[in-house]
């Protein structure tokens, strides 16, 4: 009899263990889903292996978040760690927390300090940050670039951004040779429909260049920088297995830039044309040839379009980056040729 109550107890014991566990589990589902439904998701898990910020508001992910909720929500949502010990943690968090609170403070002052938010947003990048929190600088940085990069709106202490008075005998091209930005780019945030129609005494906004690139082929992502600092940043296709795009850096070639080009297949030998229903290179292709690392001498490989976007996101091309017609025509008003450099790493 005896024997046969201690067996009771220890089933007892586990049943109790059990359900102390299920209720411990309850628990933190109500309260996971408590705070999401109060706070909304800082981030999601997108297909390029990144993390995503799930809100492209600046207000909303900077003014309305306290750099303790910055800090906490990064760390706890995300999977890659700050490296180092617990000490060196702590305080890249602190500088991390004080940097926020700057942010915040000029975005919220009266007028907003744009550049003095970009700039300190610029100056975390290079801080030492997990995945998470870099994701959440670069949406930021991306959010801000609408408002003092892609407008005739020119803001003071703009190192990058002025004003620029037409000379007379002044052509659009020559402008943006000096200023190493393509014309199109001066155009567009001008409202200059037709090139020709400058006029000497106008003031237009400059763009002091040139852009270049970053691409990561382990995460599809390309970086785009002006000089030093992050614009935004576009998802991407790289080549396959066997075909991979060569990592180092490449440059855009002088004769490279095309608006939907004839482009003959060096496997079939067909020829494919822009009107043709299974054209494969979107609507832009921008040449590059390669100066350094594995790239270097290496020529036939560009930055172009695809009538596929279900591809971006995946190693699938024969080596060249495909991007979304609507990102490629942007990047194509705004890297230089023979000028702007495309990094790619691994």
């Amino acid at each position: 009899m005896k024997r046969y109550l201690s067996y009771r107890q220890r089933q007892r014991r586990k049943r109790k263990q059990k359900v102390s566990i299920l209720f411990l589990a309850i628990l933190v589902f109500i309260g996971v889903k408590s705070y999401t439904f109060k706070h909304g998701p800082i981030f999601s898990y997108a297909r390029d292996h990144n993390f995503a910020v799930s809100a492209a508001n600046l207000t909303e992910k900077i003014a309305d978040l306290s750099p303790d909720e910055f800090a906490a929500d990064a760390s706890a949502q995300i999977i890659d760690e700050v490296e180092g010990d617990g000490e060196l943690a702590l305080e890249i968090k602190g500088d991390l927390n004080e940097m926020l609170g700057e942010v915040k403070a000029c975005i919220n002052s009266k007028p907003p300090k744009i550049i003095g938010a970009r700039d300190k947003l610029g100056s975390m990048l290079e801080m030492s940050m997990n995945t998470g929190q870099a994701a959440l600088v670069k949406e930021q940085l991306s959010t801000l670039s609408d408002k003092w990069l892609f407008n005739n709106i020119v803001f003071e202490g703009d190192r990058f951004c002025s004003k620029y008075e037409v000379q007379p005998g002044d052509l659009l091209s020559v402008i943006s040779k000096k200023f190493k930005v393509p014309y199109e780019i001066l155009m567009r945030i001008n409202n200059i429909s037709d090139a020709r129609s400058l006029r000497a005494g106008r003031a237009i906004k400059v763009i002091a260049g040139p852009f270049h690139c970053r691409i990561s082929r382990l995460r599809f992502r390309m970086d785009l920088y002006l000089q030093d600092t992050f614009v935004r940043s576009f998802e991407v296709g790289v080549g396959k297995g066997g075909m991979e795009t060569p990592t180092g850096t490449w440059r855009v070639r002088s004769d490279g830039k095309m608006i939907s080009p004839t482009w003959t297949d060096s496997e079939s030998g067909r020829v494919y044309h822009s009107s043709d229903a299974d054209y494969p290179l979107g609507t832009r292709w921008i040449g590059l040839e390669g100066v350094d690392g594995l790239a270097q001498g290496r020529d036939g490989f560009a930055l172009h379009g695809t009538k596929d976007p279900e591809g971006l996101g995946t190693a699938s091309s024969r080596g060249c980056i495909r991007l979304a017609n609507d990102d490629i025509e942007l990047l194509y008003e705004l890297l230089m040729p023979g000028v702007s450099q495309v990094v790619v790493v691994e």
